[in-house]
């Protein structure tokens, strides 16, 4: 159960972005140069199928960054019920079984027994060299050798089997509703779908989630009797070190764009509208910055971060508010070093604008700088910032693994999959080799720096004047 509500600095942020986002949706909607590329890219195919992936991350990761102190069951004097001092998010508490079922150490995939022999003292006293069955994964097989593959792929009918249920309900869901607002019969609109004669390509959107939704309830049968993929050295589940990293690559990806986007807006405009002295300030400031290696700025940001907490350990609560604050200085130390490219595009821009007709026009009428700034040259770069935001998040979720690999990313307490490419490297050396966390990590991963890559693709030809006049 639920007890007090924790909020930790990137969960504001990035219930922030959420709101911007959403109002960002909401202008969009009444600007027709913005609402016209949206629905290209809505009807791509490959936009709506990535899209419906994205949404799952997304979805994993605002759950994630819900956080509260759990309730106990034991009562203090009052008769009230006691809150726990850990933190946890309401991910955590909706996968509980998946957080609290640790093993003693390494466990293959779907294995029943740990990944390496042990001493065993059996009832009669005599002690033999053999692999130890785990605590909780497989623990309903009396006779594993012989009913593992079978209770495998009894588990594996059920999952699917709810997951074809679900998606047909859904899309039976979606048909109605289509129904509905199309003023048509349910029939009707089904055979529209199946034909694919919308402009929008359900049937794509449709196939994809439903996959998603199989492969996730395939995911929760197995998960709940397995280690679908397997454990760490601690024993701890490793699907639920990947599913808990998704909130990390995602603000890796959106918070740093939240500390890039003003300056880089601002500045970039600044410079090319204004010119003169004003532009070769900004340029010496972007110029020197970039003669700064990125990586060693991050490292000495962050070093210095490691001894303030060192010596101010009092003033952090739990290690999650902990790791959570160095989270949020590497995503502005990442956003600090990131936007002067989007300033170099936007000052270009900038500066072919303000020679344009109209603009020229409203100079010579006497409207304010700022005005003109507001109403012709913001609306006019918009889609510049969305295929660069885009365009580098997939880039900050590569940066995020590579960095937390040197050891100058995230906290080592918080999952990430840097954290985990990074252990993974003693696991590989070592016999048997542990293989995989880093399969783990990287398949994550891979999906989302993908459908990110791809998403950014149709966006970018989608924004384009030039592809778009050609089309």
């Amino acid at each position: 159960m639920m007890g007090e509500l924790v909020i930790l600095w990137t969960d504001a942020l990035i219930f922030m972005l959420v709101l911007f986002s959403m109002a960002f949706g909401i202008y969009a909607a009444g600007k027709e140069h913005l609402r016209g590329p949206w629905g290209l890219v809505v009807r791509s195919r490959v936009g709506v199928s990535t899209l419906v992936i994205l949404s799952f991350y997304v979805v994993v990761g605002l759950l994630d960054s819900v956080h509260f102190h759990p309730l106990l069951d034991s009562k203090d004097q009052a008769g009230q019920q006691t809150q726990s001092a850990e933190v946890i998010s309401l991910f955590d508490y909706l996968v509980t079984p998946l957080r609290e079922r640790q093993e003693k150490t390494y466990s293959a995939p779907l294995a029943t027994h740990l990944y390496a022999k042990e001493s065993i003292e059996l009832a009669s006293g005599e002690v033999v060299r053999d692999f130890p069955r785990l605590t909780f994964g497989g623990a309903h097989l009396e006779n594993p050798e012989q009913e593992w593959s079978r209770d495998i792929w009894r588990l594996t009918g059920i999952g699917v089997l709810k997951g074809l249920l679900v998606s047909v309900v859904v899309t039976n869901i979606l048909i109605a509703l289509l129904a509905g607002r199309w003023k048509t019969s349910f029939g009707a609109v089904a055979k529209v779908l199946i034909k694919e004669e919308t402009t929008v390509p359900w049937r794509v959107l449709l196939a994809t989630l439903s996959s998603v939704i199989l492969v996730l309830f395939w995911s929760i049968e197995l998960s709940s009797q397995y280690h679908i993929l397997g454990t760490d050295k601690v024993g701890e589940d490793v699907f639920y070190q990947a599913l808990k990293s998704i909130r990390t690559g995602l603000l890796i990806g959106t918070l740093t764009t939240l500390v890039m986007l003003p300056a880089a807006i601002l500045l970039g405009i600044m410079a090319g509208y204004y010119r003169g002295w004003v532009d070769d300030l900004i340029q010496y400031t972007y110029t020197t910055l970039n003669s700064i290696p990125g990586v060693l700025l991050i490292a000495a940001a962050i070093l210095m971060l490691q001894i303030y907490m060192s010596n101010h350990a009092d003033e952090f609560n739990s290690l999650v508010e902990r790791a959570d604050l160095r989270l949020l200085f590497l995503c502005i130390i990442l956003g600090v070093t990131s936007w002067t490219g989007l300033c170099r595009l936007l000052r270009g821009e900038a500066m072919k604008l303000r020679e344009v007709d109209y603009v020229q026009a409203a100079v010579a009428f006497g409207v304010g700088h700022f005005t003109i700034i507001v109403r012709h040259i913001l609306p006019n770069v918009l889609h510049i910032v969305l295929i660069t935001v885009v365009l580098d998040f997939s880039g900050l979720v590569l940066a995020e693994a590579v960095l937390s690999y040197v050891n100058i990313g995230v906290d080592p307490t918080m999952n990430s999959w840097g954290n985990m490419i990074n252990s993974a490297r003693l696991e590989m050396a070592r016999e048997p080799v542990v293989w995989w966390s880093l399969l783990a990590s990287m398949l994550f991963m891979f999906v989302l720096v993908l459908s990110a890559n791809l998403f950014s693709d149709v966006v970018r030809d989608a924004f384009d004047p030039r592809l778009r006049s050609s089309r």
